[in-house]
């Protein structure tokens, strides 16, 4: 475990599909320098995050940017994080790049890797939403479904087995439309990601209707005046909550957190899945839903943290 650097600079870098966002922040969280760009496919993403880097550093008085004590890079994906390993990245095209030292060697500063929906539910139970409680889930949801939980305090994450590192928190992947579900991309059917997902929301109400939309932020807009919308939506709430149903009764939290960019439906969401947990469970204590307080922010306000503190704890 690294030491503490509660009061120094620290450079965050949160790699997605899409885009590369990286931010230099101080101890309270004020941010010095930030810039996005867009990430490249395959390996040249990894040149695209070091160019990013240096950029970022670059444009810091000398004297601050000797102040920047570590960094902290985050990817999507399955990674190994002891070992600085992007083990697989579908939409990015990668598979088994040791990272290694290779931004260390880059920037001149120690820099943590991780994997980016774990650091940014760990921000969300750390220092967001979820702070004070012990006993947390927190769902990002977005292009896909995934997220964290934490149990008696403590960080739930898989361990490296036979067959390489899992990613624990997949939750997107629990079958809950066994008989008549969609085929899902990781080859199962019916997965909570075919039904709940942003794209996912956006496809059943093109179906329904044979509109094509934008994304699933129509849908929601739509709630109040689309009887479609509102069924779709009730779908997609219905199957989260079968797929949180077994995790609820495993390991009883006391809240879960929405995040992700289908968060931003607000307590439509919130209110629609606290109901239907409601109904359903006898057994189990009902958990209060929350939406997350970072937002599409989770990630790089993780990985600041990440490199501020040393490990997720």
């Amino acid at each position: 475990m690294l030491a503490d650097v509660t009061t120094d600079l620290v450079l965050a870098v949160d790699v997605g599909g899409g885009t590369t966002k990286g931010e230099i922040t101080d101890a309270d969280g004020n941010v010095l320098c930030a810039d996005t760009v867009e990430t490249p496919y395959g390996e040249a993403a990894f040149e695209a995050i070091e160019t990013l880097g240096l950029r970022l550093l670059d444009e810091l008085t000398p004297d601050l940017r000797d102040r920047v004590a570590r960094a902290a890079v985050i990817l999507p994906g399955l990674v190994d994080p002891d070992r600085a390993i992007a083990l697989f990245a579908a939409n990015l095209g990668w598979r088994n790049v040791k990272v290694g030292s290779r931004f260390t060697d880059r920037w001149g500063l120690p820099v943590l890797i991780d994997h980016d929906v774990t650091v940014a539910g760990w921000a969300e139970w750390r220092y967001g939403a979820g702070r004070g409680h012990d006993d947390v889930c927190v769902l990002i949801i977005g292009t896909g479904i995934s997220g964290t939980l934490s149990v008696g305090g403590r960080l739930v994450r898989a361990s490296a087995g036979q067959s390489g590192v899992a990613q624990a928190g997949e939750y997107g992947h629990i079958p809950v439309r066994y008989r008549d579900g969609l085929p899902c991309p990781c080859g199962n059917v019916g997965c909570v990601e075919t039904v709940a997902s942003g794209p996912a929301i956006a496809r059943a109400y093109a179906a329904r209707t044979g509109r094509e939309i934008s994304g699933a932020d129509v849908v929601f807009a739509a709630l109040d005046t689309d009887p479609e919308a509102h069924a779709v939506v009730d779908d997609a709430v219905d199957a989260l909550a079968a797929g949180l149903l077994g995790v609820v009764h495993a390991s009883c939290p006391e809240l879960i957190v929405l995040g992700g960019g289908l968060a931003r439906a607000g307590t439509v969401l919130t209110s629609a899945l606290q109901a239907r947990l409601t109904t359903l469970l006898r057994v189990a204590p009902v958990p209060r839903i929350a939406l997350g307080e970072f937002g599409i922010r989770a990630g790089l306000i993780g990985a600041a943290q990440l490199a501020r503190t040393g490990s997720l704890r």
